[in-house]
């Protein structure tokens, strides 16, 4: 039995959540979402979304965590937005926005373009790449895609990296010889 599903989700102040059927539409001082939630029934009493197991089947009783982990995303991205960071190192990457797209020169002979939608804002400064939007999985598909570029070399340490995570530098060949 699901104790994740059953807790309610707060909904703060400028945000409206409207429910048609299984349609939840979110709108808040950031955007608004929408999206269509099978299996589980959504309702909306004194500020807080409560969602609960539609009959006793085996997909509605797993529906009902990740469904209400979606609605309180939603609630989250459009009143306060989502965000990831990449740092770029090696000798000569570096990135740059160019219209709609993000160019990423990462060491191989040609430049890789990333299309950015218009729900996704990117900033570039020095050698840190910001990414923010309101849908947190969108955010996400598109850091993701950009880290994918160059993934960071456990020998040398350059390539693209999320801002906080660590990579495990090797010691390379020089490591187990002995004289």
């Amino acid at each position: 039995m699901s104790r994740f599903g059953k807790l309610p989700v707060l909904i703060p102040e400028k945000v409206l959540v409207n429910i048609q059927g299984q349609e939840v539409n979110v709108t808040g001082p950031k955007g608004s979402l929408k999206r269509i939630f099978p299996r589980v029934k959504i309702t909306v009493l004194d500020n807080k979304v409560f969602v609960e197991q539609e009959g006793h089947s085996k997909q509605s009783r797993a529906a009902q965590g990740s469904t209400r982990a979606h609605i309180a995303n939603m609630i989250q991205g459009v009143s306060e937005g989502w965000k990831k960071q990449l740092e770029i190192s090696g000798p000569g990457y570096r990135a740059e926005v160019r219209g709609k797209d993000l160019v990423l020169s990462v060491g191989y002979s040609h430049l890789v373009v990333i299309k950015i939608p218009d729900s996704i804002q990117v900033s570039v400064e020095k050698n840190l790449v910001t990414i923010s939007g309101v849908d947190k999985e969108e955010v996400g598909h598109i850091s993701a895609l950009v880290r994918d570029a160059r993934r960071p070399n456990p020998y040398t340490g350059s390539g693209v990296r999320y801002a906080d995570e660590k990579v495990r530098r090797k010691a390379g060949k020089q490591a187990g010889k002995t004289e």
